[in-house]
């Protein structure tokens, strides 16, 4: 077992090697000027189109939608994202980062995540334009799908490839990690058993999956917005608490970006070139722009408009990481604890009980709780899409039950050998998906350009925006 735990690190450290981070911030970037920065300069238009997109059964101007559009509403399908995507990472990931990286590693996650906005916007474009209809009649879509249909059948293997790491992800970090992290973190602050926490939401979360998208769906459409806003509002007053501290904050974030940090207390000090590593690896492990996981959602949405669902889609990266990352970022960064020593989600559990006693770490380990909870939901679902892939429509059953089950194993279980295979598999997931996007560029740039002159409007709709922009 040490002998393959030696092995499966040594290829983390390549899949997730400089390398692979430059693959990802280098077709970010491409897309992000191919789009002439449309994900940053529509920033406005995507809230508007996501706040309009919330009814399932009309479309924004009025008209009633039919079952051929999708099955979940736009606003829905970015909640159903944003379910799996706000997790850990927002939590314990920042203030790893921060840990290994130092107060710079926040700045270049903000980086990685404007970047990943253009990212983000393209997976769902393509995903509403290659998706299918399976034989049940729901929508099916996501990488796998835009490789088959938009690349041809000599890269079916490609799209093969993906759903195959995507399925088996999916029990990694959308399923045990999530479950053991709970069971952790309620058992240190409330002494709940493992046991106990893992059988709890395995029902909880088998009642939901057992429904399928549209209960996946209504469950994320109304717990993610309430447990984010909760989280942020929370991590505000703590700020108001702090703020005198928050001046510093930015400095510190902002000048060792580009300048490196000396050891101090319990901090190692970190150099330039990790506060990038660590910023980037956090920034997409976190917000997951270009894994290629959000897009399945997103293929379910009514909507047909490849383009509006894009600018909606890119909100998720912006929700995120430049939100909710950068809340948990400031409340670790104005606590006296921040280079105490401490890491992952004890940091920023710390940080805010040092704001708010005796109720600060309660509010992380419930939070943790929820969003690990909803990442379940969507990974579930992620996971289910790529499974049928492979396996047809009568697999997806199986697929559901044996997700179920993992979760109280997970929950009990040491996850250091599943920690490594679901960062190695993650990766993975992600080549196949970057190879389609830079290939099926064009067809995004030409969709956006077409859509925003105007040449591409369905019956009923009208711009968002005025033609001169």
């Amino acid at each position: 077992m040490e002998a393959l735990m030696t092995f499966l690190s040594s290829v983390e450290g390549i899949v997730w090697g400089v390398p692979m981070l430059i693959l990802l911030l280098g077709v970010g970037i491409y897309l992000q000027l191919g789009l002439k920065l449309i994900p940053i300069r529509k920033l406005g238009t995507g809230f508007k189109l996501m706040w309009q997109g919330r009814d399932a059964k009309h479309t924004p101007d009025g008209k009633t939608k039919t079952d051929d559009d999708g099955e979940i509403s736009p606003f829905n399908a970015l909640m159903t994202a944003l379910s799996a995507t706000i997790g850990t990472g927002n939590i314990a990931g920042v203030a790893t980062a921060i840990f290994l990286g130092g107060p710079g590693a926040v700045f270049w996650m903000w980086i990685t995540a404007l970047v990943g906005m253009a990212t983000k916007f393209a997976e769902a474009v393509l995903a509403v334009r290659y998706r299918e209809t399976d034989s049940t009649g729901y929508h099916v879509g996501g990488p796998m799908f835009y490789i088959k249909n938009g690349l041809g059948k000599k890269w079916v293997w490609l799209g093969g490839a993906f759903a195959l790491f995507g399925a088996v992800a999916a029990f990694g970090i959308g399923n045990t990690v999530q479950s053991n992290s709970v069971a952790e973190g309620l058992s240190e602050s409330l002494g709940v058993p493992h046991w106990l926490t893992g059988l709890i939401l395995m029902v909880l979360a088998g009642a939901v999956i057992l429904g399928g998208i549209k209960r996946i769906a209504k469950v994320a459409g109304k717990l993610v917005p309430i447990m984010g806003i909760a989280y942020v509002l929370a991590g505000i007053l703590v700020l108001i608490l702090n703020a005198n501290q928050i001046g510093e904050a930015f400095s510190l974030i902002f000048y060792h970006a580009f300048n490196p940090i000396a050891a101090a207390g319990g901090f190692a000090g970190a150099g330039v070139a990790m506060a990038i590593q660590f910023g980037v690896a956090r920034g997409i492990f976190s917000n997951e722009a270009g894994l290629g996981s959000a897009p399945i959602a997103h293929a379910a949405a009514q909507t047909k408009n490849p383009i509006r669902q894009g600018l909606i889609a890119m909100l998720g990266t912006f929700i995120d990481t430049i939100i909710v990352c950068t809340i948990t970022a400031l409340v670790i960064l104005t606590s006296v604890e921040w280079d105490g020593g401490e890491t992952g989600a004890r940091l920023t559990a710390i940080s805010f009980d040092l704001a708010l006693p005796g109720i600060g770490e309660y509010v992380v380990t419930f939070a943790l709780a929820v969003f690990a909870f909803t990442t379940i939901l969507g990974w579930s679902f992620y996971g289910e899409k790529c499974f049928q892939f492979l396996f047809g429509t009568r697999s997806i059953m199986l697929y559901r039950v044996l997700f179920i089950i993992a979760i109280p194993l997970g929950a009990m279980a040491n996850l250091n050998l599943v920690w490594v295979l679901a960062s190695v598999f993650n990766a993975m997931m992600a080549i196949p998906n970057l190879i389609a996007l830079a290939l099926l560029s064009p067809i995004v740039f030409k969709l956006t350009k077409d859509y925003f002159d105007g040449k591409d409007i369905l019956p009923g709709e009208e711009l968002d925006h005025d033609k001169s922009s």
